[in-house]
């Protein structure tokens, strides 16, 4: 384990570095610029068509897609996990308080990135079989022809897999497994009813998969957000301190966020950054698998979509947790970690009931996004196999939750890092060898509009 560790941590010390902070957030302020900041001036319309969607729940999906709320949902359900709960905590203890302002500034460019990706998905979907299927691995060979292009969506495909299906997975069954040992109850058997339950989802395929969603994601969003508020209030003396910790530790040479000292800004931004992209995954190239069997008129209508997911993600749901951790007034000394920190920053203000709260919390996060991954993944699968190998990835990833449950969180969280670092790579370069495509699809979409006023 301590080679594994070893590797995983050199490989992210060199992804996390600057080159690839620089492709990330490059490419969400390229697209930014480029699309005359699309995150705000279509934040109007990506609120209103996401939630005027509401009453379109219980649409049935199947082969021919789902509906774009379902998508958004399936999205939704991968992004809010414990990137939310764990990844906060984990990002203010590695890169100081002001870690969140960096989760910010990514999300916001971030949101320019996934209106791309979420474009290029539509726009390069692909019918086989009769079935609508759609991702990364389709608009990168469209960026890059020939023999080239396949081996970079080749490259991607079994990232994606290795990174979400089976590292990712691990992660999220490793936090569900740690919050519920504050109950005394074994990991393990937390990790294997995860993947008996999970396992059944597999089986049902998309219909069983955007059915749950769609019902457990706006409960689950609505049920934690409520609570966070709720403890924000009862220390609301302390929410300008909160602030002044993000603001200055993120320009700060040490962390003021408690007693973790140390901490540079290049710490803040590395650590900001990458929990940001987990817990969000702009640029990743995951979530545009579901936003590419959404069922609508124009790619860029779901590419409005696409945005408000990372929004709900990283400016509330995010918020939120970091909120709560900031304004407990809990020692930051390293003494707890992940999901543990959140967990007592809520028994801080809820006593006993705030583990109960958070182990109920982590349970739907974490199972939802184990659901998304696993779809995602499914998708790169039967591009790289075909449908026969499905069943083997699905056994595959029941024995990864299993085996992630009783892992230390530390080499969880670095291997899904490395992971998730070099899946980022070619779809970043297929985005940018693609701009010209969404921007042109992006005017289009803004003269029908103009027409229609």
């Amino acid at each position: 384990m301590n080679f594994i560790m070893d590797v995983a941590v050199k490989a992210n010390d060199f992804l996390w570095g600057a080159a690839l902070l620089f492709l990330l957030c490059g490419t969400g302020i390229y697209y930014t610029l480029r699309l005359k900041f699309i995150q705000v001036r279509n934040f109007k319309a990506s609120f209103n068509a996401t939630f005027g969607q509401l009453n379109l729940r219980g649409a049935k999906a199947g082969d021919d897609g789902m509906s774009s709320f379902q998508a958004l949902a399936t999205a939704i359900a991968a992004q809010v996990g414990t990137g939310n709960l764990a990844g906060a905590a984990t990002a203010i203890l590695s890169g100081g308080a002001g870690a969140i302002f960096w989760m910010w500034v990514s999300a916001f460019f971030g949101m320019a990135t996934i209106y791309a990706e979420a474009t290029l998905a539509q726009q390069y979907k692909k019918t086989i079989r009769g079935k609508v299927t759609g991702g990364p691995v389709y608009y990168i060979q469209a960026a890059f022809k020939g023999s080239f292009g396949k081996i970079l969506a080749s490259i991607f495909s079994i990232l994606i897999i290795l990174a979400l299906g089976f590292m990712g997975n691990m992660v999220q069954s490793n936090s569900i497994g740690n919050a519920f040992t504050a109950f005394n109850i074994d990991p393990l058997y937390i990790g294997i009813a995860v993947a008996v339950v999970a396992g059944f989802i597999f089986i049902g395929g998309v219909r069983r998969i955007a059915s749950l969603t769609e019902k457990i994601v706006p409960i689950m969003a609505g049920f934690y957000i409520l609570g966070s508020v709720i403890i924000i209030i009862m220390n609301i003396e302390n929410i300008g301190t909160a602030f002044n910790q993000i603001f200055t530790g993120a320009f700060s040479s040490n962390s003021i966020a408690g007693g973790v000292l140390g901490i540079t800004v290049r710490d803040a931004i590395r650590y900001g950054v990458a929990r940001g992209l987990f817990s969000n995954e702009a640029g990743m190239g995951s979530t545009p698998h579901a936003h590419a069997i959404a069922k609508v008129k124009h790619p860029c209508e779901q590419g409005n979509i696409a945005m408000m997911g990372v929004f709900i993600d990283t400016f509330i749901i995010l918020n939120m947790t970091a909120l709560v951790i900031l304004t407990s007034g809990i020692p930051l000394d390293g003494a707890l970690e992940g999901v543990a920190l959140t967990q007592a920053a809520f028994i801080a203000s809820f006593g006993n009931f705030g583990a109960i709260f958070i182990a109920i919390c982590m349970l739907f996060f974490a199972f939802s996004t184990i659901i998304g991954w696993y779809f995602f993944g499914e998708i790169n699968v039967k591009y790289l196999f075909g449908q026969k190998a499905v069943i083997i990835y699905a056994v595959l990833v029941m024995i990864f939750i299993i085996i992630g449950s009783k892992l230390k969180v530390k080499l969880v969280w670095e291997l899904a890092d490395m992971f998730n670092g070099l899946m980022v790579i070619p779809n970043l370069l297929a985005l940018l060898a693609l701009s010209a495509v969404v921007i042109k699809l992006s005017k289009e979409l803004d003269r029908k509009k103009t027409k229609n006023y």
